[in-house]
C-alpha cells in the first residue's frame, strides 16, 4: 500500500501543486496587465485634454467674470462669465469655458461670448464647487479655459487672469440666459468699446 501511494498518489499530488501554483501566477499576471492597460489608457486620454494651445487664430481680450445669488431658496449661485475675443476666423467656433471647477456653453452676445455657470449646491457661500473626475483641468485661482473647434478639431485655450466685476442679486431665481430683463445688472467694462 506505501508503495502505491508514493508510486501513483504523491506524483498527482506533486502535480496538482504545480498546477495550483502556476494557476495563481497567470492569475496575477493577468490582474496586472488589466490594472495597467486601465491606468494608461486613462491617463493618455486626459493628457489629451489638458493640453493648452499657445498660439491661436483669434485674440481674446481680458476676460472677466461676477458672482452672483438668486434670492429664493432654490436659486443658488454662480457666475456669469464673458470672454471678447475679436477677430476669430470663419473655421473657429468657440465652444466652452471651464471655470472655477464648472463647465458651461459659450454664447455670443452684445460682441462677447459668455456663459452661466451655476455652483451645484444651493447654499450662499462662494467656493469652488468640487471637481467632477472628469473635469479635465486643473486650474488655480481665477484662470480659465476656453474650448473651440478649428477647422474640426477641438482645441484649449487657457486664459490666465480674469477680473472679478461687482456681483449682482437675481431677486426672483438664477438668471436666465435668454430673458432679456433690464432691472439685472450685468457686469460691463468701459473697454468693451475699444477696437483693440
Amino acid at each position: 500500500m506505501v508503495f502505491f501511494n508514493f508510486i501513483f498518489i504523491l506524483p498527482l499530488q506533486i502535480l496538482t501543486y504545480n498546477k495550483m501554483k502556476l494557476l495563481r501566477k497567470a492569475s496575477f499576471a493577468i490582474v496586472i496587465a488589466v490594472v495597467f492597460s486601465f491606468t494608461f489608457q486613462c491617463s493618455s486620454s486626459k493628457e489629451g485634454i489638458s493640453t493648452f494651445t499657445e498660439a491661436t487664430s483669434f485674440k481674446v481680450k481680458p476676460a472677466y467674470f461676477q458672482e452672483w445669488y438668486a434670492g429664493i431658496k432654490v436659486g443658488g449661485t454662480g457666475y456669469n462669465i464673458f470672454i471678447p475675443v475679436v477677430n476669430e476666423a470663419e473655421n473657429v467656433a468657440i465652444d466652452s469655458v471651464y471655470f472655477k471647477n464648472l463647465k458651461g456653453k459659450l454664447t455670443q452676445r452684445d460682441g462677447r461670448y459668455s456663459a452661466t455657470l451655476k455652483n451645484k449646491s444651493r447654499h450662499y457661500i462662494f467656493v469652488n464647487s468640487d471637481k467632477d473626475i472628469i473635469y479635465p483641468f486643473s486650474l488655480k485661482g481665477n484662470e480659465c479655459a476656453i474650448s473651440y473647434i478649428e477647422n474640426g478639431q477641438t482645441k484649449y485655450l487657457k486664459i490666465s487672469k480674469t477680473k472679478e466685476m461687482e456681483g449682482t442679486y437675481y431677486e426672483h431665481g438664477p438668471p436666465s440666459r435668454y430673458a432679456n430683463n433690464s432691472t439685472s445688472r450685468l457686469a460691463t467694462t468701459d473697454d468693451d468699446e475699444d477696437g483693440e
